[in-house]
């Protein structure tokens, strides 16, 4: 950026945290109509920024008790909020009275604000350094590289004893060889020392691809909710409201380079985005699947959605690009370690109860359990509840499964805000949706179409 703005200096995170805030009250909050609830909403997104800060803040810290303690303050700090978040998701379908509270900015403020802060934020990513989080890091990308040359399997560490499924969680394992992107650090630690090293053991055509991917990504995001706000919402405005305040919330300065954060996002939106068509909704949530997972939990809220009207569709979509999935990652594993890729990116495993990440660090694993069998529930019980599905109930019970996720979430739970985030602020911003429903918004299919010509002639007959 300094060779486009003289003497440019990037925002310290910490002074970007205030200035975030107060212009997302200046620009969002409704001080007419002061108790409101979309005002309660902005309170608890400026809310997410200091367990952010103290989980930072616990990673940079070099005393070991100093860390543990302040780690777990900022998760649950985290869980809290997020808990809170979780509630208001699956209660917003119940709110039928929504009444329009446009931002207090015009529609060409808030395109020039969206498209600086997309600028700048995109400009962090193709400037920044690649980082690892994880202390193994070095021995860990010589080993995958030198595995690579050698047309093995991507996913072995360099010890040999640990799968990708236990490093890293259920997550499609070509994920492992992308470097993370740290565009901005709270608080500085040893990790900066040593970002040379690892720049010079990280494929330069790997770092190239995480950037793009991570701008990519975003671009998809942004674009996205835009959309959702011009063509379901029938107000763009609307849509850029919620894209703006996506690109404002700290959260998103501090992952903006993080690929597993924001590819997901970027899947799930669009397949809200084009939810009118089963076939392509089913191939986004598909390849939300093989990316990350979790969206797996989400299949019987989308198939009860479509049940009446487009079913078939859907699954052939999620059918269509799982398969292609499956098959990226049998071209880039060995012959050996294809099931284990599988498994990885599947999730197929007995839940994790010992060297846990995130919150589950702190706390007793056995919880753990009980958490995890609760989820599966909420996400079992969307299949009859709500009883009438609509567009508005299909963003906030998926932004709410999302969420739900990170409270079980082992590898860094919380702090997957990307996941949900975009959703979450289109629920805040939507208008009464009840007319969107699948019934209504889709054209017959195929199998809908043969289904009704049966039951015409049998009339006729």
């Amino acid at each position: 950026m300094q060779d486009i703005l003289f003497d440019y200096q990037k925002i310290h995170p910490m002074n970007w945290v205030y200035l975030s805030s107060l212009l997302t009250i200046c620009v969002y909050f409704k001080f007419s109509r002061f108790w409101s609830v979309r005002n309660l909403d902005l309170v608890g997104l400026i809310l997410f920024a200091p367990g952010l800060v103290l989980v930072a803040y616990s990673t940079a810290s070099p005393a070991e008790s100093t860390a543990t303690a302040i780690g777990r303050i900022g998760y649950i700090w985290l869980f809290v909020i997020g808990g809170l978040f979780l509630v208001r998701m699956l209660m917003d379908s119940m709110m039928v009275r929504r009444p329009l509270l446009e931002p207090n900015l015009s529609v060409g403020g808030m395109t020039i604000l969206g498209i600086s802060l997309l600028l700048f934020l995109m400009a962090n990513v193709a400037n920044s350094d690649p980082t690892e989080l994880d202390p193994q890091a070095p021995a860990l990308v010589a080993a995958v590289n030198e595995e690579v040359d050698k047309n093995e399997s991507p996913v072995k560490d360099d010890s040999g004893e640990k799968t990708g499924l236990e490093r890293y969680g259920p997550r499609n394992p070509l994920l492992s060889l992308l470097p993370e992107i740290s565009t901005q650090t709270f608080f500085a630690s040893g990790l900066e020392e040593s970002s040379h090293s690892i720049d010079r053991l990280h494929d330069p055509r790997r770092i190239a691809a995480a950037k793009s991917l991570a701008i990519l990504s975003h671009l998809a995001v942004v674009i996205g909710m835009i959309v959702i706000g011009y063509r379901h919402f029938d107000n763009i405005k609307t849509g850029i409201a919620a894209a703006v305040l996506y690109l404002l919330i700290p959260y998103t300065a501090e992952m903006t380079g993080r690929v597993a954060h924001v590819l997901p996002a970027a899947l799930l939106v669009w397949a809200v985005v084009t939810y009118r068509r089963p076939m392509i909704a089913g191939f986004f949530i598909g390849m939300a699947i093989g990316v990350i997972y979790y969206p797996l939990f989400l299949l019987p809220l989308w198939i009860s959605f479509y049940w009446r009207r487009g079913v078939f569709r859907f699954t052939g979509g999620i059918v269509v690009a799982l398969t292609i999935s499956i098959g990226i990652v049998a071209f880039y594993s060995s012959n050996d370690a294809f099931v284990v890729d599988v498994q990885q990116m599947l999730g197929i495993a007995t839940p994790k109860l010992s060297n846990l990440e995130g919150f589950w660090k702190h706390i007793d694993a056995v919880y753990r359990l009980p958490v995890i069998a609760t989820f599966v529930a909420l996400g079992g019980s969307f299949a009859i509840w709500p009883a009438q599905k609509n567009l508005g109930t299909l963003m906030s019970c998926t932004a709410a499964m999302m969420l739900g996720s990170q409270f079980w979430n082992a590898h860094g739970g919380g702090l997957y805000m990307a996941w949900y985030l975009p959703l979450l602020l289109l629920t805040i911003f939507r208008p009464n949706l009840e007319d969107r429903v699948a019934v209504n918004a889709l054209s017959q299919g195929w199998g809908s179409r043969r289904h009704s010509m049966g039951v015409k002639e049998s009339v006729a007959a």
